[in-house]
């Protein structure tokens, strides 16, 4: 990757890797979340709350993944010049989190 194109300016650079870093900490967060609901011991349905947790941790790791996936493409983008991929994982986990909120009440009522 860093042998195709031209050198882009290193703010643009930076500026990808903070956004690739910012993912890994949602992905973390998940993690946690995931670690923490099995942990506690929430009044539900066993399978349920099992769903969710394999749901955060599982979908944590893939996220962690794509990150690194989309950081590969921006940089690549930005140096061959072209026009910057578009922004599904954004939507992907907006989705999924909400899922996943819509479980969690479910469990809490």
């Amino acid at each position: 990757m860093y042998d195709a194109g031209d050198e882009p300016d290193p703010r643009f650079s930076l500026a990808n890797e903070r956004t690739f870093l910012a993912w890994v900490r949602t992905a973390l967060a998940m993690f946690a979340g995931g670690v923490a609901l099995h942990a506690l011991e929430v009044p539900s349905t066993h399978w349920v709350r099992t769903l969710v947790v394999v749901a955060l941790i599982g979908l944590g790791g893939l996220f962690c993944l794509l990150a690194l996936v989309r950081w590969a493409r921006i940089e690549r983008a930005m140096r061959l010049r072209q026009p910057l991929p578009s922004f599904a994982l954004g939507v992907v986990m907006a989705l999924f989190l909400a899922l996943v909120a819509g479980l969690l009440v479910a469990v809490l009522l």
